[in-house]
């Protein structure tokens, strides 16, 4: 499962003043959806919102017990200060992650050599933050004077400077080929994120109208072979 996935944000919207939920999984979607949210699916975007005609006290209320089902099954929720229910941290992966969620959302080659550069740039892009702490874990393992303990430290040295080497080049690579290319996606489509006044959900930010629900068909069973021809008698 994506680290991306694991992670939510829970707030009250600045445009709507509704309490809106965004991201996570379809576990995440279920405890959402039993805590009382509604769930919007939309052409770019799938949410949850509070329903609508409760006071401030049952809002408040329905949204801490969300932030706290989550977070018990360790979902990473970020929450207004009034639903929060504890201090909580994001954690690095999941940050590193999300860059992943940021390219699935890319529809110009523009974008995606923006989220490239977070991981390749030459000063503090994550592959060299990563090459600098397996290089610490080497000098850790250097001196610690057990038998094996040299080999180890060579080997971490040797992801650094031969395995993780390829990757920084592979994708830096990548990154400048995609700067120059200011493509759009042939297969993805801006949203312009400008809403009708008449729009149903106050909560919408994408122009798009949903997606049509899928029909159910009932699988269509084969036709019956031809009997066999009855054989003529003499």
């Amino acid at each position: 499962m994506a680290l991306a996935d694991r992670h939510l944000n829970l707030g009250r919207d600045e445009h709507s003043g509704e309490v809106l939920a965004r991201g996570g999984d379809l576990e995440a979607h279920s405890i959402l959806q039993r805590t009382g949210l509604v769930q919007i699916v939309r052409l770019h975007e799938t949410y949850h919102r509070l329903p609508v005609g409760l006071d401030a006290a049952e809002e408040t209320r329905l949204a801490v017990r969300a932030v706290a089902r989550l977070r018990a099954v360790s979902y990473h929720v970020e929450a207004d200060e009034a639903f929060d229910t504890e201090p909580h941290y994001l954690p690095l992966g999941s940050q590193v992650a999300h860059l992943a969620e940021l390219i699935r959302e890319a529809t110009t080659s523009d974008e995606v050599s923006d989220v490239l550069t977070e991981l390749t740039a030459s000063h503090d892009g994550v592959l060299i933050a990563l090459g600098e702490v397996l290089t610490a874990a080497a000098s850790f393992y250097s001196d610690l004077g057990q038998a094996p303990d040299p080999h180890t430290a060579k080997r971490l040295q040797y992801l650094v400077e031969h395995r993780l080497g390829v990757i920084w080049s592979d994708l830096t690579h990548t990154r400048n080929d995609l700067a120059d290319r200011h493509q759009d996606h042939p297969q993805r489509r801006a949203c312009a994120a400008e809403v009708e006044p008449d729009e149903r959900e106050a909560s919408a930010v994408c122009a798009c109208p949903p997606p049509p629900p899928r029909l159910a068909t009932s699988p269509v069973a084969p036709p019956a072979a031809p009997a066999p021809a009855a054989r003529p008698r003499h």
